[in-house]
């Protein structure tokens, strides 16, 4: 395992990520605001007739007063739960979950943050493309945005050295990931800003490999 600014745990084919908790004030100079969000679902009918449905459910997030006190400093908690099914299969299955954020400064994020490189399929074995990072803690300019990952989980590479990857593997029909009170810290936006959740899946079949991206909804950061 390793704790960075994520700490990641993995059970089965399930994943759970805590990252920095925040500590919620009641009181009315440093009310924090929670705000339910719907999650989503998407269902792909791959070619061999998988079909492969992923989930985004029990998302929420908390608003923070700026813990910098200024207009400048951002703070929110996340939480959710990604889930993928696949049924329909002949053969052996399973894939790669990896959940994240977009986080934008004064840009318009509704029309899937194509524009940070985090479309389907998007550098699934290498680097985040785009500027992806793992961790939420981002300096944006107006016009700016950002994806991030939430999963830093530590395992041996084909030669015995130490890797990392922000992609939860599962085998079978059923695969999860679940993330409580991870971080985004925002510094360096004056303007309005923005984050949105994403859930990038890769399925794998005797027959097909394939990508889904499934988006959540846009939210405030103030």
């Amino acid at each position: 395992m390793n704790i960075r600014k994520t700490m990641a745990r993995v059970a089965g084919v399930g994943a759970v990520t805590a990252a920095a908790l925040g500590l919620f004030s009641t009181g009315a100079a440093n009310a924090d605001t929670f705000v339910p969000l719907p999650g989503g679902t998407i269902t792909k009918t791959l070619t061999d007739g998988t079909v492969v449905t992923v989930k985004l459910v029990g998302e929420s997030a908390v608003i923070s007063p700026s813990m910098g006190s200024t207009p400048v400093h951002r703070n929110a908690w996340v939480s959710g739960s990604a889930q993928v099914e696949l049924s329909g299969a002949n053969g052996d299955v399973g894939g790669k979950i990896r959940p994240g954020y977009v986080v934008g400064c004064q840009v318009n994020i509704d029309g899937g943050g194509t524009e940070v490189g985090v479309e389907a399929g998007s550098d699934w074995e290498g680097n985040a493309s785009g500027g992806g990072t793992v961790g939420g803690s981002l300096s944006l300019g107006p016009g700016q945005a950002r994806a991030f990952y939430l999963l830093d989980l530590e395992a041996a590479d084909d030669f015995g050295n130490e890797d990392h990857t922000g992609k939860n593997k599962f085998k079978g029909s059923h695969g999860s990931v679940t993330w409580a009170d991870s971080t985004i810290g925002l510094s360096g936006c004056g303007g309005y800003a923005q984050a949105r959740a994403f859930v990038q899946v890769q399925v794998e079949t005797d027959n097909v490999m394939s990508w889904i991206t499934l988006w959540g909804q846009p939210f405030s950061l103030g």
